[in-house]
């Protein structure tokens, strides 16, 4: 009889906690609603063009896949690829686009109608990989043969142990976003075409690169003068 009575105040006991926790956990959620529901919107003012060209050159950024096939100057390449990822702070090595922890794993590949190189930010040079014209394979899509420049960029694995994979993805990923981001800008700023690319064929232009096993193509941006109206 005991032991009945014993397990029934549990039970009892054990529900009376439960409602407990959930009263204590949706309290705040409804008293959060509740604000919510009394706050005001907020109306932003226009955005601020004047004496800012920060804004004028965001105002311009798109994406365009119309490419001329006009050769870029050494002086705009050197330039975008500064913007890109280039060292801003000589004393720190640090750079113009944020990177995990400062690991800068993000390396981008170069080809254009005459070889296919490696952006050296330290050095400030191109290095020869390939030479020939293999802007064709660096997408699945018409366009890209036609680009003056197509960037790969490739995540150095090795920058990164004792990372899962999935971690490593996303910083990788991340890290792409921030470069090309900083590639878009500065063709905005000078007047030329740029779109950021999925559709690559990974593992025929990774032989074709001559990656490790532990580099992983992660996204191609085509740069280049816009076409010219017909």
């Amino acid at each position: 009889m005991n032991m009945k009575v014993n397990v029934r105040n549990l039970s009892r006991a054990t529900a009376i906690g439960f409602v407990f926790v959930f009263l204590v956990a949706i309290l705040p959620l409804t008293q959060n609603t509740v604000l919510a529901e009394e706050q005001k919107p907020i109306q932003l003012s226009k955005p601020q063009m004047d004496g800012n060209p920060l804004m004028k050159v965001l105002a311009k950024r798109s994406s365009s896949r119309l490419f001329s096939s006009e050769t870029l100057p050494v002086n705009i390449l050197s330039n975008m690829l500064w913007a890109a990822f280039g060292i801003n702070r000589s004393e720190s090595g640090k750079r113009t686009a944020p990177s995990a922890n400062n690991r800068q794993e993000i390396d981008i590949y170069v080809a254009t109608a005459t070889g296919f190189y490696l952006y050296d930010a330290k050095s400030d040079l191109l290095k020869p990989i390939l030479a020939g014209d293999i802007r064709g394979l660096t997408g699945i899509q018409g366009y890209v043969k036609d680009a003056a420049v197509n960037l790969i960029y490739v995540a150095d694995y090795s920058k990164m142990s004792l990372l899962s994979d999935e971690i490593k993805l996303m910083y990788a990923a991340a890290d792409t976003g921030f470069i090309s981001e900083n590639v878009y800008l500065y063709c905005a700023s000078v007047g030329l075409s740029t779109v950021v690319r999925a559709g690559i064929d990974r593992p025929a232009l990774a032989k074709v690169m001559g990656l490790r096993p532990d580099q992983r193509i992660i996204l191609a941006q085509s740069v280049g003068y816009p076409a010219k109206q017909k």
